[in-house]
């Protein structure tokens, strides 16, 4: 079956997030970061404890931290040298920054009463991190949904994978369907890859090969995860592929997950000499990707990668219900990706 070819009236005025980070009279909302201490840890300075909690940080900058944002949760105000004890509670609080523009607007494929799923837009993270807090999935919903507070999501996908992710609305059906996503036998999962070249894969065609995690090239100045096909050492990982339109120099292929690794798709793509339009990891060596971490999307790199995400998208979905039956969603192939084709 070819995917759903995306609508002719895609809103352009999509929330991209340019004042999430500001309070409705303009000023900065505070971002809270809440630390816990647990037994294994007491005894450390507080300074060393911070450390433990949030490595990317210098000791310069923690002690900058806690000298202007940190202080315990019953108002106290700590010193570096502080011995930290367990159970104590301390809390960041600093002005919110600018983020990253990314798309904050999704559309809801599938919705009863305890399960949704929405189509997560490509560029929007799922979750915060060092650049991004306010423009994540998980703060737009909260945004969106104020009255449901045992929302939560139930997987996640990379930043730059658009498509299909599940939402349980109580906690029973959280830990349900979590568990089910988790079971391949119990869960489908098909994405769509447009990669280059043409795969010799008209009909369906099994990529078996183990994967591992490797440490980054560079952890000082490319702080980033990196798989790896190892045949000796490898977690086994099969993806299974078909190729259902081929366009020029590039090919739509359906990627169907036996396995879930972490970038199984990417690496499994590329390993067999298909690798994914966009992807800056693994498409175009090691010397492409850090010049990206380092220059950032340069003409030439954006000429080199053709799209400036990468062309993946979790196409459908079928999990079983957590009162029976399954929910099956599918989300249409996004205008960028179908631009390729075209």
């Amino acid at each position: 079956m070819s995917p759903t070819p995306p609508s002719d009236d895609e809103d352009e005025a999509a929330d991209l997030g340019a004042t999430s980070h500001l309070l409705p009279d303009g000023t900065p909302r505070i971002v809270e970061r809440h630390l816990h201490v647990p037994p294994e840890l007491a005894g450390l300075r507080l300074d060393h404890f911070v450390k433990t909690q949030i490595p990317r940080l210098s000791r310069t900058k923690i002690q900058q931290i806690i000298e202007s944002q940190l202080e315990r949760a019953d108002g106290y105000r700590a010193k570096p040298a502080t011995t930290v004890a367990a159970g104590e509670h301390y809390i960041i609080r600093r002005p919110a920054q600018p983020e990253p523009p990314c798309p904050r607007t999704f559309e809801v494929l599938h919705e009863d009463a305890r399960v949704r799923v929405v189509d997560k837009p490509a560029g929007l993270p799922v979750h915060a991190s060092a650049k991004f807090y306010f423009n994540t999935l998980a703060r737009v919903l909260a945004e969106r949904y104020p009255d449901e507070p045992e929302l939560q999501l139930c997987h996640r996908l990379d930043r730059e994978t658009s498509g299909c992710v599940v939402l349980a609305r109580d906690r029973d059906a959280a830990a349900f369907v979590k568990a089910a996503i988790g079971d391949k036998r119990r869960t489908t999962k098909d994405y769509l890859a447009i990669v280059h070249g043409q795969p010799p894969w008209d009909d369906e065609h099994v990529l078996d090969a183990p994967l591992r995690l490797s440490t980054a090239l560079d952890p000082t100045r490319v702080p980033t995860v990196r798989v790896l096909v190892d045949r000796a050492r490898g977690t086994p990982a099969q993806t299974r592929v078909q190729v259902v339109q081929r366009a020029a120099q590039y090919a739509l292929v359906r990627c169907t997950l036996d396995t879930g690794r972490q970038h199984q798709i990417r690496v499994h793509l590329a390993d067999a000499g298909f690798p994914i339009v966009g992807d800056k990891l693994y498409a175009h060596g090691d010397d492409a990707f850090v010049a990206y971490c380092d220059e950032g999307l340069t003409p030439e790199l954006a000429e080199l990668f053709v799209l400036p995400r990468h062309a993946l998208h979790a196409w459908k979905i079928s999990i079983p219900h957590p009162d029976g039956g399954r929910v099956d969603a599918e989300a249409k192939l996004p205008a960028d990706l179908a631009a390729v084709l075209a």
